[in-house]
């Protein structure tokens, strides 16, 4: 059974004049662990390769997985950070004081996973409501409190969720937008549910970011889209929106906060968003050539870790990995990196731990391990929260503990 389609066109324009900038060969779905050495033999790959529309600029995947297939069950939850936590607190009370939110008000998210971020609104009395397509995900944040509709959102499910809660004062999609096949038409459900009076506001990591910071290992099949303000902007028209706001947020390596409302009310983009247009024309980010000069980085930053990596096990050293995260897996299985060079990783997510990551197979043991084991190196995979990792980890370090921080450019931390 075939569980992708190939999209012939762009999914903002429409449009068929794409270019492949990169093509990773075939992956392993990059939440998909295994459980045991007897599911090898069946696990999947798919095509993984990353195209650019030179009519609206929108980089993005064009093998699409069955949502099904991703999300159905799903192990990653956003409650095991800390910097995840702190992040979803400022963001609720910034939304508060912002919106002016009062106890009648509705604030509802969609892809809510376990509930983290919906939590932090419930001290300022608000109404909230989650909309999370994975099953056992939505099941934790019922049990927890977290009012969840198990379902996949779209304009469609929207319209059901309208009739049965009503409008919502605000409409949040936090690091979601860029995993929908169909942008326009979940972007457009969200509009429906905010209404004339509330506010859309989502999250994405910024294609800049990407692009400037080497971050080839967020590429994995659930990311379709790698947003830049451009391609954003037309999105936000299409789907009957005006961007009102843009801010720049450090989170996930480098991410846009976008709030905008409808646009029968907001007839235009806020000045803002020339701003951004402008400094992106600027940057050549319009331009293949761009992105042509990032991949070579990419192939060189391949060589330097695993050189780096062949270098510390010549010298007699141990290594081990920090973190079993989705961008883990495409750098693990892009440089080939196999338990010969890392025998184990460690993660604080008690659905990964026990598990093997996909393609590569890597053990997945509890954090205690570092202690236990005492290893030389630890290759941070994790490392949008290394300052995180490396504080907690502090003992592990004064025991001489060295830690390798494999983007942009690979190097030692002691």
């Amino acid at each position: 059974m075939n569980h992708y389609t190939h999209r012939q066109t762009c999914r903002v324009c429409a449009k068929t004049d794409l270019a492949c900038l990169i093509d990773f060969g075939q992956m392993p779905l990059a939440n998909s662990f295994l459980t045991s050495e007897t599911e090898f033999s069946g696990e999947r790959f798919y095509p993984l390769g990353l195209y650019y529309c030179r009519i609206c600029g929108l980089v993005q995947l064009l093998d699409v997985i069955s949502p099904a297939v991703l999300f159905q069950d799903y192990i990653y939850v956003t409650g095991t950070s800390d910097t995840i936590a702190q992040h979803n607190n400022e963001y609720a009370r910034t939304v508060v004081e912002q919106l002016q939110l009062e106890k009648e008000d509705m604030v509802v998210e969609v892809a809510s996973n376990d509930g983290s971020l919906l939590k932090c609104f419930q001290p300022y009395g608000v109404k909230i409501l989650g909309i999370e397509p994975a099953g056992n995900i939505a099941s934790i944040a019922n049990q927890n409190g977290i009012r969840t509709e198990n379902t996949f959102f779209n304009l469609n499910s929207a319209g059901d969720i309208l009739k049965k809660y009503g409008t919502a004062r605000t409409v949040i999609g936090n690091n979601v937008l860029a995993h929908i096949d169909d942008p326009r038409d979940f972007l457009s459900g969200m509009a429906l549910l905010a209404g004339h009076e509330g506010v859309v506001i989502i999250e994405v990591p910024y294609l800049k970011e990407l692009i400037d910071r080497l971050e080839y290992d967020t590429i994995y099949h659930e990311h379709l889209s790698y947003f830049s303000v451009s391609a954003l902007s037309k999105l936000f028209e299409k789907a009957g929106l005006s961007i009102l706001k843009i801010e720049r947020i450090p989170v996930h390596g480098g991410s846009l906060r976008v709030t905008a409302g409808s646009s029968e009310v907001y007839t235009q983009h806020a000045e803002i968003v020339e701003m951004f247009l402008d400094a992106e024309r600027k940057s050549g980010m319009m331009s293949q050539e761009y992105f042509l000069d990032f991949v070579s980085k990419v192939e060189t930053n391949r060589k330097t870790l695993v050189g780096m990596l062949h270098k510390v096990k010549s010298q007699g050293k141990s290594i081990a990995g920090y973190g079993a995260p989705a961008k883990g897996n495409t750098l693990l299985n892009y440089c080939q990196i196999t338990t010969d060079l890392l025998p184990y990783t460690v993660d604080k997510n008690p659905f990964k731990v026990g598990k093997l990551t996909p393609g590569m197979h890597i053990p997945v043991l509890p954090v205690e391990t570092l202690l236990e084991q005492q290893p030389d190196v630890v290759l941070i995979l994790a490392w949008n929260f290394a300052e995180e990792i490396i504080e907690q980890q502090e003992t592990y370090r004064m025991r001489g503990g060295q830690f390798i921080i494999p983007l942009p450019e690979p190097g030692v931390i002691q």
